[in-house]
């Protein structure tokens, strides 16, 4: 049984009627559930899995969908605008269908699901990553921002080729469908449909509200994404379960959040941005990283740390830490054994290396050591090396210092990044890594404004048979 949420039916019946802001007369919305019945939908697999207990749609039951078919626009809809109120309980499994049409049974074979997931893990192995609001398997979010437990509003817009879908008014989803389409979608026109996965996964809604908008409406931007292999081999990944997300990104050189957050909707690659935080860094305390996760409250994206040098781990508390979605750190600033601190991208502070191979035994110790008793979640720019001695990578990473870095990773569950920026590690130490059982993260480094699309990382991907069980989430992702 669904839990008592005390709240009257007076009240709920009440609420139906107050519609949030919106720049559109009240009278444009169109309520689609009337608070008393089913009347108007029409469930395909199951007729017991949804019902209306105190003036909601209850989903809770075998697996089946409930579909529109009411007088409203003769339950068809090109374009349009959506508003439904949902609740979740953990591990709720559940989705709002537009462009469908009612089917007996399985999944609507038409339209397109916008997910309702916060906390589901998936069945039998397979684990779901993706969370809700993703437009699933097109534009795909890998971090949940709303809760179980709380009602929160998801807003379906569509107009032309746009599909815009809002979580509580954050934008998550700006999808504008390319020419040709993707295989087996296109936006087209249907009815809604609400899901209903499987017993347990308990879902309630209300205030289920549509605004029809003429057939030939436009979207301010109409500039269609340029759909190269690129790009639908990212909308595949996405759509096998992989999470396309750069998890090393950072606001360089006049970057702004909201630059980061158009080029996730350009590409459907998401992102999380990260903050430097060491010795000499303008952050360097649990108040400037406080204030910085402060700063990103209701970005969509996912918020980290990048440790500098050895001495970040005494500036910053494990509940400051806490905070954050992850941490990652590299050995990219080193002291070698007579002392000496340098920057290992710096030519000018690395100098000479006159024993390559000397080098390389200091080296790999210290990433021992970090790997060993830093609280990180990810190790990036794994395997650089100074350029001036870039030209011996393949003799200097010899198989048993891959090992003993893959070893210390897998240890203490460290992921390791593929690195698009510098396009490391290469694929021997990759195939080594998997089979370890290491999962790997993607990331671009970005020391300017351009981003990349993760070129390196889908390669190696495909180039080492790296599978979706192999990536890296967040611990506030799974």
């Amino acid at each position: 049984m669904l839990p008592d949420l005390n709240l009257s039916r007076r009240s709920l019946l009440g609420s139906l009627l107050i519609l949030p802001l919106s720049s559109q007369a009240e009278n444009d919305w169109i309520p689609l559930f009337d608070g008393r019945s089913l009347d108007g939908w029409k469930a395909s697999e199951s007729n017991t899995s949804f019902r209306v207990v105190d003036g909601l749609i209850a989903a809770d039951g075998p697996r089946s969908h409930l579909f529109y078919t009411g007088g409203v626009h003769n339950a068809s809809f090109k374009n349009f605008e959506l508003k439904v109120d949902v609740l979740t309980k953990r591990g709720c499994n559940s989705g709002v269908y537009f462009h469908t049409e009612f089917q007996p049974a399985g999944f609507p074979a038409k339209g397109f699901e916008v997910q309702v997931n916060n906390t589901y893990v998936g069945e039998g192995g397979y684990r779901e990553r993706k969370k809700t609001a993703s437009l699933y398997a097109i534009r795909d979010i890998y971090k949940a921002f709303v809760k179980d437990d709380e009602w929160f509003q998801m807003r379906v817009l569509v107009r032309g080729k746009q599909v815009q879908v809002f979580l509580n008014d954050m934008l998550l989803v700006d999808y504008i469908e390319p020419d040709p389409p993707l295989a087996g979608r296109r936006l087209d026109r249907g009815t809604f449909a609400l899901q209903c996965h499987n017993p347990g996964s308990r879902a309630l809604f209300r205030n289920i509200l549509v605004r029809p908008l003429p057939d030939d409406a436009a979207p301010p931007n109409t500039d269609q994404p340029v759909a190269d292999d690129l790009y639908r081999e990212i909308v595949r990944l996405n759509a096998e379960n992989y999470p396309v997300v750069d998890y090393h990104s950072h606001l360089n050189g006049g970057l702004t959040v909201e630059d980061v957050l158009r080029e996730s909707r350009r590409t459907g690659i998401q992102y999380g941005i990260a903050l430097n935080c060491g010795q000499g860094f303008p952050i360097h305390d649990d108040a400037g990283v406080a204030a910085f996760v402060d700063r990103m409250k209701g970005q969509p994206v996912f918020v980290a740390l990048q440790g500098e040098g050895r001495e970040w781990v005494n500036l910053v508390s494990k509940e400051t830490l806490a905070r954050l979605d992850y941490v990652f750190t590299d050995a990219m600033t080193f002291t070698d054994d007579n002392g000496k601190r340098m920057r290992l991208w710096i030519k000018g502070e690395v100098g000479q290396i006159d024993d390559p191979q000397r080098f390389m035994d200091v080296l790999v110790n210290r990433i021992l050591t970090i790997l060993g008793t830093e609280p990180i979640d990810i190790y990036v720019n794994p395997t650089y090396v100074p350029d001036v001695i870039a030209h011996m990578y393949d003799e200097l990473w010899t198989p048993e210092r891959m090992h003993k870095v893959i070893e210390a990773a897998k240890k203490r569950d460290i992921a390791i990044e593929i690195n698009n920026r510098y396009k490391i590690p290469k694929a021997p130490f990759i195939r080594l890594a998997k089979q370890a059982g290491v999962r790997f993260s993607f990331g671009t480094n970005n020391d300017t404004r351009e981003l990349g699309r993760l070129e390196y990382p889908i390669q190696m991907v495909k180039e080492c048979g790296l599978g979706w069980q192999d990536i890296f989430v967040p611990r506030s992702a799974t």
